[in-house]
């Protein structure tokens, strides 16, 4: 009996440890979105004030539903492992009930017993009918042992309603919490309402815009092929450049080669005795070992250390702006219109004549001018990040520069607001810049 009772108390003991656990990575996550929340608030207001409704008010409205959302999921699920705590706690106070029957009726027998034998005569009779003197001590023992059992079952009763107390006040604390929890889901669902209410304000307004936001989603389109034809035009450029850079190379050790081994014949030669063996001038001692090729053309020695430490800092490379908001991801972003506009890169809203900074050492590969943006390509081995929508330059090509160097500032997009788009390619391809960069 007391092992079944110490058993069911660590069990009971360790579920509260773990449901708790869970509770608090719900209040953490909960905490986090409530922060993003307010930010995305903050700089909706700031754009609401600044301008009228236009695709990045409909984005951070769309953002903060979004949030909104997951906050009440997240209640939702605080809600759900509160209801699994009071039917847990229910029915441990169901358990602890059924337990102190069993233990008052068992106390009940074991006192109705010692009534029946309570007095002295019973208890000499019982020890002098003993067959031996060590049966007597056994009987001896047994009493002892039976009174000690008697005052164990008090205990245990006591014990375990202390134990069923505590169960229920803690099943009234976690009504309260409940109750609690009930009145914020239904403080944030309001805001939802009013949130979804805003959402479909703003929808309605850019339809209006029509033709005009038509127009102004084309010129992004344009604009931004323009920029991923110059990044693309970069990279040959670099990998043309690299390729010159080889062959010169190699025309330049095989000269010196050719020029060694001429060297090597002439002195050969001189040193020769007349019944001295013919030896071919053209035969190396040795073997040579053939170098093995770079994996990449735009390898070298002096950017191979550059390339290796780019890629391990892949998911812990620092953003472009130190703050800003993203307001397009890499590849699909929905549209208010309902289409699909395809990036290849990453846009980041922050205010005009924000610093922008450059993500990792490099060297600067093109500046050059898409449309009145100004726009930096800088090569970190066969690595390229993109900085476009700039105005103020300080780099130039051919320059290094360093991480965290201000390379330019955020300017003004089509929409009037500041946003930098920001590229990370490859010798083939353009990648997912928000895999390359730390979360924040």
């Amino acid at each position: 009996m007391v092992k079944i009772i110490f058993t069911f108390f660590l069990v009971a003991f360790s579920t509260g440890v773990f449901a708790q656990q869970t509770k608090e990575e719900l209040e953490k996550e909960r905490a986090e979105l409530k922060r993003q929340l307010e930010q995305t608030e903050k700089m909706f207001n700031d754009n609401k004030a600044k301008s009228k409704e236009n695709y990045v008010q409909w984005k951070l409205i769309n953002d903060k539903v979004n949030i909104q959302d997951r906050i009440i999921d997240n209640i939702n699920h605080d809600i759900n492992l509160l209801d699994n705590n009071l039917y847990s706690t229910q029915k441990d106070i169901n358990r602890y009930d059924k337990l102190l029957d069993t233990l008052k009726q068992e106390y009940a027998k074991s006192m109705v017993y010692a009534y029946k034998n309570r007095s002295n005569y019973d208890f000499l009779n019982f020890i002098f009918s003993a067959s031996s003197f060590n049966d007597a001590v056994k009987r001896m023992t047994y009493l002892k042992s039976y009174r000690n059992y008697r005052e164990m079952q008090g205990e245990n009763i006591l014990r375990t309603q202390e134990l069923r107390k505590k169960k229920v006040e803690e099943l009234k604390g976690t009504k309260e919490k409940k109750s609690i929890v009930l009145q914020d889901k239904d403080k944030e669902m309001t805001a939802l309402e009013t949130q979804q209410k805003e959402k479909d304000r703003i929808l309605n307004e850019l339809k209006k815009q029509g033709k005009q936001l038509n127009n102004q989603m084309a010129a992004t389109r344009n604009q931004l092929k323009k920029v991923d034809n110059a990044i693309a035009a970069a990279i040959r450029r670099a990998i043309d450049d690299a390729n010159k850079l080889a062959l010169k190379k190699a025309a330049e050790d095989k000269k010196r080669l050719d020029a060694e081994a001429k060297a090597n014949a002439k002195n050969n030669v001189a040193t020769v005795k007349p019944d001295a063996p013919t030896i071919n001038p053209t035969k190396s001692p040795t073997a040579i070992v053939p170098k093995k090729a770079p994996e990449s053309i735009l390898l070298n020695s002096e950017n191979i250390e550059l390339n290796t430490n780019f890629v391990k800092n892949k998911g812990s490379l620092p953003w472009p702006v130190d703050k800003g908001y993203t307001l397009m991801h890499f590849g699909h972003n929905k549209l208010p219109s309902g289409t699909d506009l395809v990036t290849t890169g990453l846009t980041v809203a922050s205010d005009i004549g924000t610093p922008v900074k450059a993500i990792f050492d490099g060297t600067v590969s093109s500046v050059i001018t898409v449309e009145d943006m100004q726009v930096v390509i800088i090569q970190h081995g066969k690595y390229f990040s993109t900085y476009s929508n700039l105005s103020n330059v300080t780099v130039q090509r051919g320059q290094a520069v360093k991480k965290d160097q201000v390379i330019g500032k955020v300017a003004a997009n089509l929409d009037g607001i500041g946003a930098v788009d920001f590229y990370i390619s490859d010798e083939k391809n353009q990648v997912d810049p928000e895999k390359w960069l730390r979360r924040r």
